[in-house]
């Protein structure tokens, strides 16, 4: 093992540099505006047409979700939560089907402890408001300023807006919203959609999976167990004083350290030269978790999100009545969300999503051909995905890239009851 699984998400990165290759002679060659991600879109000349996009993000900055025991204190005071005006927007959090909120079982155990200076672990502060802010601003931008791809005010049967039930990216989906429209709306409030904890699939389900959690579990304890991992561990450890009892890992150590450099708080002076590997073997730490290289894993982590993706395209070309006007899907989601995904995309660069990140799916319709397209972005930058003749995807061969992965609800639920005699893969 010790031997093997540092070669999983090397191969990852690989292909995500091979495609990067790829991507740079192909923008060489004489299409380089058909590919271009702004001016080809822009242009009426365009054989390309917009038909849909779909943006999954990570929350903003946060307090962190743990503090470093034993390390020099910061103090997370409420002044760091307070929300920008101009994020302000009238909105009400439902089910899916419009009722009442969820329960939010997550959230209120975020709120059994308090951090020193008095706010809760895991909270959207107000960098991290802006932060989601910004995005929409970008969001509004490509699509509203350049492509007039959506109306400049807010519209439900134009725009859904998924969040997973915690305050953080709730709260982030209000922000993008209001840097999106600026805070253009119809008198209705806007509609964020969430689900009970049990049947969340915007990121790897531990609680509401019995299979995941038997095949999760296991492999969370030994991520930090691990040979290479357990001496680096042992070292930082003796370096920030921190003792041997005291139950640490290098992605809570990771989550502290960012946390605090986000906004502009004090670090340990002994974390400096710490720095890169503390970044280093926390993804080494993830991609043990998530298992890159088998099917299986990414699946019980994403596939029913990844199927949902594919089923949103696949409506808005079979003209579904309830989607005729549904033109921008957004997912307020996690860390822990992103990572899976790119993984299964095969471009995960062995770097951990920042506060903010975005996959986006565009999809496009040849305007003589109507063949339909797929393309992908990530934090704004194009990408050709592994298995792609092109930066602009042919449907099937996107669908063939997830095809391993994408899960329909229903054999989700299957697989993830079918646990007996199963203690340890």
């Amino acid at each position: 093992m010790r031997h093997l699984w540092p070669k999983v998400c090397v191969l990852g990165s690989m292909s995500a540099a091979f495609g990067s290759v790829l991507l740079s002679e192909e923008n060489t060659q004489s299409d380089r505006a058909t590919l271009s991600s702004c001016s080809a879109d822009t242009e009426t000349s365009s054989p390309y047409e917009l038909k849909l996009v779909q943006v999954l993000f990570r929350h903003g900055a946060r307090t962190p979700l743990k503090s470093i025991p034993d390390v020099m204190e910061v103090q997370w005071v409420p002044t760091l939560l307070e929300p920008p005006a101009h994020c302000h927007i009238n909105y009400v959090v439902t089910d899916l089907t419009g009722g009442p909120k969820p329960p939010a079982p997550i959230e209120d155990n975020y709120r059994k402890n308090i951090l020193s200076g008095g706010t809760f672990p895991g909270q959207l502060t107000t960098v991290g408001m802006q932060q989601l802010y910004e995005l929409g601003k970008r969001l509004r931008r490509r699509y509203i300023e350049e492509t007039h791809f959506l109306s400049s005010t807010f519209s439900p049967a134009e725009v859904y807006v998924r969040s997973t039930n915690i305050v953080r990216t709730i709260e982030s989906a209000k922000c993008l919203i209001a840097g999106l429209f600026q805070q253009k709306q119809k008198e209705d409030p806007v509609p964020i959609f969430t689900t009970e904890a049990e049947s969340e699939i915007l990121y790897p389900n531990y609680h509401g999976c019995k299979l995941l959690k038997i095949l999760g579990s296991h492999r969370w304890a030994e991520s930090s167990t691990l040979p290479d991992i357990a001496a680096d561990l042992q070292s930082i450890q003796s370096a920030l004083g921190i003792a041997a009892h005291q139950h640490v890992d290098f992605i809570l150590i990771r989550d502290d350290m960012v946390a605090r450099e986000t906004h502009g708080l004090p670090c340990p002076p002994e974390l400096d030269t710490w720095r890169n590997k503390v970044e280093q073997r926390a993804v080494d730490m993830i991609c043990y978790v998530y298992q890159p290289n088998k099917r299986e894993s990414l699946q019980m982590c994403v596939g029913p999100l990844l199927h949902t993706l594919l089923s949103n395209i696949d409506e808005k070309l079979q003209g579904a009545s309830s989607e005729l006007n549904r033109k921008l899907f957004l997912y307020s989601a996690h860390d822990t969300t992103l990572i899976p995904c790119l993984m299964a995309l095969g471009v995960f660069d062995m770097q951990w999503p920042p506060y903010a990140a975005d996959i986006t799916l565009e999809l496009y319709q040849h305007r003589q051909t109507s063949q339909a397209f797929v393309k992908v972005s990530y934090t704004g930058k194009d990408l050709l995905i592994p298995g792609c003749s092109g930066l602009y995807c042919p449907l099937e061969e996107f669908k063939q890239v997830l095809s391993s992965y994408s899960l329909s609800s229903e054999l989700y639920k299957s697989l993830c009851n079918k646990t007996e005699g199963l203690i340890k893969p």
